[in-house]
């Protein structure tokens, strides 16, 4: 979970790690996996799912925002975050061609937990976000489907595997074996410690770009250097630190520092997209007020969460490579592990 004590590389840190070294160190915030592998197949995908609470999220919203830091991408539901600031769905990592199958079971899983959808009040915005794994997966074949994304819903929880595991079991990443990775990070705010977990889907940068900690990690004598930085990262972000959703969109910037500190340069055909929720503040569905009181941060104080969060998003991209098994894939396609080059 994270980056186990006796890792073969490590990540400087300031902040004190969670429990788990996972995004679930925030209360509430569970995750689940199906993961589909049949080498014989070239099959190599799956489904990732993050619930931000464990209740009625669309009769509970949570405070969001959101940062397209670079817009080669196919994920669905962000509009709605940048324009409202909440999320109301559980949210879903899939491959590129599952984005459409999984709106469909989200949307019928959100509609059999809420008989108000639809009717006596609006739609649901579902929440999609995908990587292209086609090279590894035979993603032609479109082998996610509605009861696979079900499924990684009904499993969620506190502990979960990382690496080629869920939707991260076909990605690459900086020319080794990418995939699922997680981390969080303590921060005191006011004499009490409040949690920033991420949980991310590497699949971008350039082979020969990788750095761990400062260092750049040799693999040309197994990977020839690739022309183009091509691929994705879907990065999510939780927190109970009560921050507003302007606050939560600028802590959703700062994950392009951890891809800086890993060898990206974000390049043109890479979707490198950030979300970032906060547990503290609910926004209900329904209110006879008008007025709602949330809790925010104050903005002078709000540099720590940006480095603590940096940090947590560095470990969680190299968790992800640390924990992902080499893979051979459709057309020969060969992924090696990182601890391959360790």
């Amino acid at each position: 979970m994270g980056l186990p004590k006796d890792c073969q590389v490590s990540i400087r840190s300031r902040f004190e790690k969670g429990q788990r070294n996972l995004i679930t160190d925030v209360p509430g915030v569970q995750v689940g996996h199906v993961t589909l592998k049949e080498p014989e197949k070239n099959i190599h995908t799956g489904v990732t799912a993050i619930l931000p609470h464990t209740g009625n999220l669309f009769r509970n919203k949570v405070l969001a925002g959101s940062s397209v830091i670079n817009g080669f991408g196919k994920s669905v539901g962000l509009v709605q975050v940048e324009e409202l600031g909440n999320i109301e769905t559980p949210i879903i990592m899939t491959n590129t061609f599952g984005v459409g199958t999984a709106i469909n079971a989200l949307t019928k899983y959100m509609l059999k937990e809420n008989s108000d959808i639809g009717t006596t009040t609006g739609t649901v915005n579902c929440l999609v976000t995908e990587c292209n794994d086609g090279e590894l997966n035979d993603i032609r074949g479109m082998h996610v489907d509605e009861d696979h994304v079900l499924q990684a819903l009904g499993d969620c929880g506190a502990v979960f595997e990382e690496g080629a595991v869920g939707a991260g079991t076909g990605m690459c990443c900086l020319g080794v074996k990418g995939g699922i990775g997680s981390a969080s990070r303590l921060v005191l705010c006011d004499g009490q410690h409040y949690t920033i977990g991420a949980i991310l889907m590497s699949n971008f940068g350039m082979s020969g770009n990788l750095m761990i900690d400062g260092r750049r990690i040799d693999t040309r004598n197994k990977v020839p250097r690739s022309e183009a930085e091509k691929g994705s990262v879907i990065i999510v972000l939780a927190t109970d630190i009560p921050l507003n959703e302007r606050q939560l969109k600028r802590v959703a910037k700062r994950s392009v520092v951890a891809l800086s500190r890993t060898g990206s340069f974000l390049g043109n055909g890479s979707g490198d997209i950030a979300i970032a929720f906060s547990t503290a503040n609910i926004m209900p569905h329904y209110s006879e007020k008008n007025i709602i009181e949330m809790k925010m941060f104050h903005d002078d104080a709000i540099d720590k969460v940006f480095e603590a969060t940096a940090e947590a998003v560095e470990e969680a991209v190299v968790s992800s490579l640390y924990h992902a098994e080499t893979v051979k894939g459709i057309r020969g396609k060969e992924a090696l592990a990182l601890k391959e080059f360790l």
